[in-house]
C-alpha cells in the first residue's frame, strides 16, 4: 500500500467510495478510538464490544452507548441535566399528577351533583356559544317549557 497520511486507515479501500464517505469513515473511526473513561471506575480502560455496547477491562462493568462512542451526545446532555437537578420543576408537576387518584375525581363529581351544575375541569373555561347555538338553545328551553305546562294542565 502506498502512503495513508490524508486518509489515514481508510487507505484500505484505494479509489472506491469517494473521498467525503471515507472522511466521515475516518472521522467515526477515530471518534471510536479515543480511550474513553469507565463511568464506574474511572479508569480509560473500556473497549467496544459491539454496536453500543462497552465493557470495563478493569472493573468488568458492561455498560450501553452510542455505535462507535461510549456516550451519545443526548446522553450526555441528560446526564449534565441530572447533574444540575434542572428536571426537578417537571417531576414535581409529574409527582402531583400521578398522587391524584380516582377519590379525587369522585370528590368533585360529588361536589358538582350537590350544587346542580356540571362538574368542569379548572383548566378548561366555558366556552362562547355561537349564533346557531344560541338559538339551538333557545329551541330546547321552549320545548321544555311547552312539556312543563303540558305535564301541569294533565296533573290539574
Amino acid at each position: 500500500m502506498g502512503n495513508t497520511v490524508k486518509v489515514g486507515s481508510t487507505g484500505r479501500y484505494s479509489a472506491r467510495y469517494g473521498v467525503g464517505v471515507k472522511k466521515r469513515v475516518l472521522a467515526v473511526e477515530n471518534r471510536a478510538k479515543v480511550p474513553v473513561a469507565c463511568p464506574f471506575c474511572g479508569f480509560s480502560r473500556t473497549k467496544r464490544e459491539a454496536a453500543g455496547l462497552f465493557n470495563c477491562r478493569k472493573c468488568d462493568a458492561k455498560f450501553t452507548g452510542g455505535a462507535y462512542e461510549s456516550q451519545t451526545l443526548i446522553g450526555k446532555t441528560i446526564n449534565k441535566m441530572v447533574s444540575q437537578k434542572q428536571f426537578l420543576a417537571g417531576a414535581e408537576v409529574l409527582a402531583k399528577a400521578k398522587e391524584s387518584t380516582f377519590s379525587d375525581i369522585e370528590r368533585e363529581v360529588e361536589k358538582a351533583l350537590t350544587t346542580g351544575t356540571e362538574a368542569v375541569p379548572a383548566d378548561e373555561a366555558p366556552k362562547k356559544k355561537g349564533k346557531k347555538a344560541k338559538k339551538a338553545a333557545e329551541k330546547t328551553d321552549v320545548v321544555e317549557a311547552e312539556a312543563a305546562e303540558d305535564d301541569s294542565a294533565e296533573a290539574n
